[in-house]
């Protein structure tokens, strides 16, 4: 997942272009906020059709390992595509490991809590501009699609629909993943990706293993529609394939673009490195997936009970002890994961209340299982 340093340079120089141009007059702003005792920065993109009386659909798109927000912005460009969608566009930035190399918190060798981080960011971009809850998608490169994946196992309570571009998971990830609602996802990879392969490792999952994961936890038609992308561009080294997966719960789907003999690149990209398939531009296509998925569409399945263990937590933030309270005495179980999705606790509770301490910082996700099987999920954070 590693930016080459031609990559960076290539970058750079597209950067000086576009912007000594002026390609683009809307809205750029510079954030940063400090989040697990680390100064944490951010760029919005704010498309000129943006009016605060009308609330708007958020895209994080998250950049590869060494890679940083600026080079991400300009390689996966959504730019062009808010401009007339109106959706305001978030590239963070992740953490500096100690090679020097910018990263996301998702092959397990960190205690970066990059989950709690991209779920602040949320509510820092939603205090200062009118963000549609129902409509926060998550795309990236590389590094940045493995994050687009752990947020949507992770932190589902606020992703709608996510997109990976030549990313995958840890296996560890995936036997842990969690989500609380039917996911959309998209999957962009290149059969000759030779960074993070197509038919995986011992780390890395298969990416055809991972499109089941989720064809199979959407319950979705498990036989694809396979359509043929023109090959519209002859001499750029690799052809195409959609794989379409229809037909799950509330109306969501899994779509694979399979590119044959394509390298580890963004499709469409501006220019050209591990063989680029230019046959279909990947920011088109993650835009039409995303715009067709509603969080409150997905999360309706969920009907209210007559013995519904709704729960609230205080204080939340807390510094370690925390007092849940229930509105019903019925037998429940409680599960506490941390932002890894580890399990890091399970209780059993048959009182409208129950404490319990957690001596770690960071965000954790509060599971109540009632007798039927029904689940609520509410968020923690100990500071």
């Amino acid at each position: 997942m590693k930016t080459s340093t031609n990559f960076k340079t290539t970058i750079a120089g597209l950067m000086i272009l576009f912007f000594s141009q002026g390609a683009y007059s809307q809205t750029i702003i510079n954030g940063s906020f400090t989040y697990g005792g680390i100064m944490r920065t951010y760029r919005l993109y704010i498309p000129a059709m943006y009016n605060p009386a009308t609330a708007v659909p958020l895209v994080f798109n998250l950049h590869g390992y060494g890679s940083n927000n600026t080079q991400q912005e300009v390689y996966g460009d959504f730019r062009p595509i808010a401009d007339t969608a109106g959706f305001i566009i978030a590239h963070p930035n992740g953490t500096v490991d100690g090679n020097g190399n910018r990263f996301w918190n998702t092959f397990d060798n960190s205690s970066v809590d990059d989950l709690g981080f991209l779920s602040a960011l949320i509510d820092t971009i939603s205090a200062g501009y009118n963000i549609d809850s129902n409509r926060i998608y998550s795309t990236g490169m590389s590094n940045g699609g493995f994050m687009s994946h752990d947020l949507a196992c992770f932190l589902s309570p606020r992703i709608t629909a996510i997109a990976s571009v030549t990313g995958s998971m840890m296996w560890s990830r995936l036997a842990t993943c969690n989500p609380q609602h039917p996911m959309p996802v998209m999957q962009i990879h290149g059969t000759a990706d030779a960074t993070v392969p197509y038919n995986g490792n011992a780390f890395f999952v298969h990416i055809d293993t991972l499109v089941k994961y989720w064809v199979n936890f959407n319950n979705c038609l498990p036989n694809p529609q396979i359509i043929q992308i023109p090959d519209i561009a002859p001499n750029d080294g690799c052809t195409a394939e959609q794989h379409i997966f229809g037909e799950g719960d509330q109306e969501s789907s899994v779509e694979l673009f399979k590119v044959l003999g394509g390298g580890h690149s963004w499709p469409g990209a501006p220019f050209n490195i591990n063989i680029t398939n230019m046959d279909f531009s990947a920011s088109v296509e993650i835009w039409r997936f995303f715009r067709q998925f509603s969080l409150d569409n997905l999360t309706s399945i969920q009907t209210e009970q007559p013995d519904q263990p709704s729960f609230m937590i205080y204080p939340n933030p807390s510094r370690g002890l925390i007092h849940l309270k229930f509105d019903n005495d019925l037998p429940k179980t409680i599960v506490i994961t941390n932002s890894l999705g580890q399990q890091v606790g399970q209780y059993t509770c048959t009182a409208a209340g129950f404490e319990v301490f957690l001596p770690a910082k960071g965000s954790y996700q509060i599971f109540v299982l009632s007798e039927n099987r029904h689940t609520w999920v509410n968020k923690l954070i100990i500071y």
